[in-house]
């Protein structure tokens, strides 16, 4: 679909890497429709994107794509980047970086919406609902118009409105209040963008889901009055790789060991950009996995610095183990929430999808888990009637989230839907 080239996008993402990455892969997506993309974020960030991107061809197909999006540099004045702390279950060294984007991009930001709005139609600005001053800015345009991103679990809004909510009670899920799973720090910015949202209301919240996922509660969260707005579009998983088509010619050199193991054969472990775990617990985990006997891909890295410029990027170069498996379409897994809202997407896929096992309980957030109970979980998904029932569920569910993003799909009508409201 061709879009009006007097309609500019404006994607701001909250400086995390999964944030970085979800509003990436919209921007792309949207980009690769005809709509002219400016991605914008402080320059570090903009760096990490650009190194980290993956799925979307390879090569020279990335970068052709790339090059339909327009990077804008959002000035962020220097900041305390304190190391993680392993024991902490928050990445409460990250708070500086938050706390000085949230403070300090609003300007930049404005300025540039400022220029695109006196040469455009109109200006939409597609926000990380945790970005939410951008919504404010976008108002302050006399053509402009926002969208918050959500790029937390869709059923995760409807916990935070109804912890007590039939679909909740129903399927005996738990929503652990945002104040048990993150820092007070923390949880003040995300009621301040809450604020922000509500004193500029948008045109609505795009949502990193499927119908396939969490169908029964993007129904209720569509009844759910929201400080985004009134529209609701279901355009997820953001992630090329299950697009057709998207396999990269540039590939890790663990993918050709992968592809010599066979199906549903393998683990993968990995949590994330911003954890840390204490060497205690490092040494647990090697003995499960070793004791196991099953192969296995084990992602072990030093957590992202709040400072990500080049200096600082490579004191905390990633690190890549490798010693057996693959993360196959099965989805079934092991649940270990280790901060924020995580907690209910353990709950979501163990206790509603049924598709995984928990691991370790929210409430022993604090302890050591030991090889010994690792080792239990392993066994029950990989090695057990009740596992090879949870992977058939979780191929089930990776059939449907494909046929989600697939020509005539929910998620890809939802996305056509959402280039047409914004070409208008």
């Amino acid at each position: 679909m061709e879009s009006d080239a007097g309609v500019a996008v404006v994607t701001v993402p909250f400086p995390a890497q999964g944030h970085l990455n979800q509003l990436l892969h919209l921007s792309l997506l949207l980009a690769s429709r005809g709509l002219p993309v400016h991605f914008a974020a402080p320059e570090p960030h903009l760096r990490e994107v650009r190194a980290r991107l993956h799925g979307w061809g390879g090569g020279a197909a990335d970068s052709l794509l790339l090059s339909t999006v327009r990077f804008r540099a959002l000035e962020v004045p220097a900041h305390e980047s304190p190391a993680p702390d392993p024991a902490s279950p928050f990445p409460a060294h990250m708070l500086p970086l938050f706390e000085a984007f949230c403070a300090a991009a609003r300007a930049p930001l404005g300025k540039l919406l400022e220029e695109l709005s006196a040469n455009h139609r109109r200006v939409v600005v597609l926000h990380d609902r945790m970005a939410a001053f951008a919504a404010g800015e976008a108002a302050r345009l006399p053509n402009g118009e926002a969208l918050g991103v959500h790029c937390l679990a869709a059923s995760y809004n409807v916990g935070w409105a109804d912890p007590g909510h039939a679909l909740l009670r129903d399927h005996g899920l738990v929503f652990h209040p945002p104040d048990a799973c993150a820092t007070k720090e923390f949880v003040a910015l995300a009621k301040r963008m809450g604020q922000e949202r509500r004193r500029a209301p948008g045109a609505g919240m795009v949502v990193n889901t499927c119908r396939a996922l969490e169908g029964e509660f993007l129904d209720v969260l569509a009844g759910i009055p929201s400080s985004d707005g009134p529209k609701l579009f279901a355009v997820g998983p953001l992630n090329p790789v299950l697009l057709p088509g998207a396999s990269g010619s540039a590939r890790h050199e663990c993918l050709d060991w992968l592809d010599k193991q066979p199906p549903s054969s393998v683990l993968y472990v990995s949590f994330g950009t911003t954890s840390s775990l204490r060497q205690q617990q490092v040494r647990e985990l090697a003995a499960a996995l070793r004791d196991s006997g099953q192969r296995f891909i084990w992602v072990l890295r030093d957590a992202d610095r709040a400072d990500m410029r080049a200096e600082a990027a490579a004191e905390s170069g990633a690190r890549l183990s490798v010693a057996a498996s693959e993360l196959s379409g099965s989805m079934a897994r092991g649940a270990v929430a280790v901060t924020g809202d995580q907690p209910w997407d353990a709950e979501l896929v163990c206790k509603y999808l049924r598709a995984g096992v928990l691991v370790r309980p929210w409430e022993q957030r604090h302890d050591v888990t030991p090889a010994a109970a690792i080792r239990e979980a392993i066994e029950k998904v990989m090695a057990s009637d009740e596992g090879t029932e949870m992977r058939q569920r979780a191929a089930a569910l990776g059939e449907a989230v494909r046929g989600g993003v697939a020509k005539g799909g929910s998620s890809r009508q939802d996305l056509e839907e959402l280039v047409a409201y914004m070409a208008r």
